[in-house]
């Protein structure tokens, strides 16, 4: 566990409840390198193409009741990466705010644009054939990301555009969120201040909206 240095894009957060226990950081000025455990084969997985494509260093440890469901854990990571991601871009001066992105996997094209509007909305439409992939049922794919948006205040569109294999569909969204991603964090070189037309986003000020 490391923490913060002084100017740094760093954020973590932990939450422990009667069904988990998360630790999350995030380094946006990262080089892509992940260390995930969360128990779940799968997430690990498409956890650790968010850190490799969005250029982030990303931490995450879970531990949950797998016994029960893995909706907890699934839920309770996208809060904690939610919140760290959010404190990282602290007041958000001289960020880009908006990324999009369009990646293929093999078959299988995602489409996926993101902006820390102050403004949590999440738009999901992709259809999965499986009720898993490996460990992670594919319904608890827009949980994360429901989670995630809820906590980091963003608005964020995902679109699966055509796929035939449940695997290369989730991996392809993955990706493309990370590029995304990485896109809206960066710093625009002739953007110095809040990108918004009312000097502040919603979650880094005390009142007010976009």
């Amino acid at each position: 566990m490391r923490t913060p240095a002084p100017g740094s894009r760093f954020g973590m957060y932990e939450r422990e409840t009667s069904e988990t226990r998360v630790y999350v950081s995030v380094d946006l000025d990262g080089s892509g390198n992940a260390q995930i455990n969360t128990g779940i084969g799968f997430f690990d997985h498409m956890l650790t193409q968010i850190a490799r494509h969005g250029l982030i260093d990303l931490v995450v440890s879970a531990t949950g009741d797998l016994q029960v469901d893995e909706h907890h854990t699934i839920e309770d990571v996208g809060i904690c990466f939610g919140k760290a991601v959010l404190q990282a871009l602290g007041d958000m001066r001289g960020i880009s705010r908006y990324g999009w992105a369009i990646v293929p996997m093999d078959e299988s094209l995602a489409m996926v644009a993101i902006d820390f509007s102050g403004r949590p909305l999440l738009e999901f439409q992709a259809q999965f054939q499986r009720e898993h992939v490996g460990q992670m049922p594919t319904e608890l794919v827009p949980e994360f990301f429901r989670a995630f948006v809820s906590h980091a205040h963003a608005t964020l569109h995902i679109r699966l555009l055509q796929s035939a294999n449940d695997h290369h569909a989730i991996e392809a969204i993955f990706k493309a969120f990370a590029k995304a991603l990485e896109i809206a964090t960066r710093f625009h070189p002739r953007q110095s201040g809040t990108p918004s037309t009312k000097g502040y986003i919603e979650g880094t000020e005390s009142t007010g909206g976009l």
